[in-house]
């Protein structure tokens, strides 16, 4: 049996982490996400939040009673953004008029904080090269909620993933072992493919993230009903993704449907040249593990995805606009975890064929 070594030396920085300055925050559709994540997580790490805004009257009815921190509800959106007490708007709508979104707050002069996933469309993934353009020309950052990121266990992994802990990644594994959300009837279910192109979206970008040094080539995905499956259930509840790197390394993501388990868990698996990461996404299961030369490693680790998560986006881009600096979760560097979500989607609509990843042109590959 292996030693266990216990992790009491110095462990990296995976906390959501702010800049003295924290306030100025407007959120652009505060609805369930924003009054179930955002607003909790903002309200525990005082966050000033000027204000929300929603397009039903209803839906912010009770927000200042639950938060009294948040200033007002707004009347409009163009009240939010023309005030100039608001500095980042935190776009917490649907993925349909995101973009449109994220436009306005850019040409009323904020910093954005925009919902993943930041689009769905190779249209909307083309509009984003201008409007970060136009964004840098004035001095103003876009960054996505990618709030996973800083799930504790992600965000540490990936911290000794770049310390070097496990050496270059070899394969990143990951496994859905939970049920599913509730879906039927819930506008989710009414997205295209909506497991690749919304749910997983956590997963193969925070994979990416663990591959980065290398280069994507190819991804391929498929998709199934599963036996179980309600009938009035729009999108298939199985799903698996492939990604092939230039340097060999692969990762791979299985979802087998709505889980049946007293033990809920979603465990991955980082495996490097010189050592291996196992854990769990999901608080209170797996814990982080550092395998590493016949030691076992684990991590103690404070705070949860939800909301530790969600303040960690906000965190790193308000450190980014104190710093002068590109946010870790800017949307120049999402854009490359959407293209292999647009992959994966072109994959799947052709069968499982493996799609090559080259610029914006996602083309099947052949002969494989």
């Amino acid at each position: 049996m292996s030693p266990t070594a216990e992790a009491d030396q110095v462990v990296p920085d995976y906390r959501p982490r702010f800049p003295a300055a924290r306030g100025g925050v407007a959120i652009l559709g505060c609805g369930q996400i924003a009054q179930s994540a955002h607003l909790p997580a903002y309200e525990q790490y005082g966050v000033g939040v000027v204000g929300v805004w929603s397009r039903r009257q209803a839906t912010t009815a009770q927000v200042r009673h639950r938060f009294p921190f948040v200033q007002q509800v707004y009347p409009d959106v163009n009240a939010l953004l023309e005030d100039p007490d608001v500095r980042i708007v935190d776009i917490a709508t649907g993925p349909r008029g995101r973009m449109d979104w994220i436009e306005a707050a850019v040409s009323a002069g904020k910093h954005v904080l925009a919902q993943k996933p930041l689009t769905t469309t190779a249209d909307g993934l083309a509009r984003l090269v201008p409007l970060l353009e136009r964004a840098s020309a004035l001095g103003l950052e876009i960054a996505v909620n990618q709030n996973a990121r800083w799930a504790p266990t992600w965000r540490l992994g990936t911290q000794l993933i770049r310390a070097g802990a496990i050496g270059e990644v070899v394969g990143v594994t990951h496994l859905h072992d939970k049920p599913l959300p509730p879906l039927v009837g819930t506008p989710f279910d009414d997205v295209d493919h909506m497991l690749i192109t919304d749910y997983l979206m956590h997963w193969l970008d925070i994979s990416r993230c663990w591959l980065e040094g290398t280069e994507v080539q190819t991804v391929q995905a498929n998709e199934s009903r599963v036996p179980g499956q309600p009938p009035d259930s729009r999108n298939p509840w199985a799903a698996s993704v492939s990604l092939t790197c230039s340097n060999g390394a692969t990762s791979s993501l299985r979802i087998a449907g709505n889980v049946h388990t007293a033990r809920p868990s979603c465990p991955f698996w980082v495996h490097g040249t010189q050592g291996t990461l196992r854990g769990s996404v999901l608080p209170g299961t797996d814990p982080l593990v550092l395998d590493r030369d016949g030691t076992l490693t684990p991590f103690a680790l404070e705070g949860q995805w939800f909301v530790d998560g969600f303040a960690g986006t906000m965190g790193e881009l308000m450190c980014a606009i104190d710093e002068g600096r590109e946010p870790e979760n800017s949307a120049a560097h999402v854009a490359a975890s959407i293209r292999l979500m647009l992959a994966a989607r072109v994959s799947v609509e052709t069968g499982g064929v493996p799609v090559a990843l080259d610029g914006l042109e996602l083309s099947p590959v052949r002969g494989r």
